[in-house]
């Protein structure tokens, strides 16, 4: 005869270090919206940075940021970057963690850095311009990840 085993959930976090944990990520990492607001607004106050290969560069970028790829990074970011001006940095999309890996390459390299959510595969669905060798693209935003019609998602 087996027993079942009943996983029980892990217990809450108290309010305090609730409050501790999203504090740090919030720090750590920004969405695709808050970048296309900062971007819009035409100070972001910070740098842009796609970490991809060239190939996924010349494919589909963000316009405006700057082609950085994460293996780059300790040779080419001085040339590059004020280090006075955080960046933001981005990959392919959740399953990826390029964007980590970059932010914390600069990190390193003593630049204020942050990555963005959802890397250019969220940018897409959310609607969002993209420029590559086609030129300039947009999509219809993807109803699953942002609401249809809305200039945001509202978060």
């Amino acid at each position: 005869m087996t027993t079942a085993i009943t996983p029980s959930p892990a217990p809450f976090p108290s309010p305090a270090t609730a409050v501790e944990f999203f504090t740090a990520r919030l720090a750590f990492q920004t969405d695709v919206s808050d970048v296309r607001a900062a971007l819009v607004s035409g100070t972001p106050g910070f740098v842009l940075i796609d970490s991809r290969t060239d190939q996924g560069w010349q494919q589909a970028r963000i316009p405006g940021a700057l082609h950085l790829p994460t293996g780059e990074i300790p040779t080419r970011a001085a040339a590059l970057l004020d280090p006075a001006v955080p960046v933001v940095t981005y990959c392919w999309g959740p399953g990826c963690n390029g964007a980590t890996r970059a932010a914390l390459a600069l990190s390193r390299l003593g630049y204020q850095a942050k990555e963005m959510l959802g890397g250019i595969e969220y940018w897409i669905r959310e609607g969002f311009p993209t420029e590559g060798r086609t030129g300039l693209g947009q999509h219809s935003p993807d109803p699953l990840t942002a609401p249809s019609g809305a200039v945001s998602c509202g978060c």
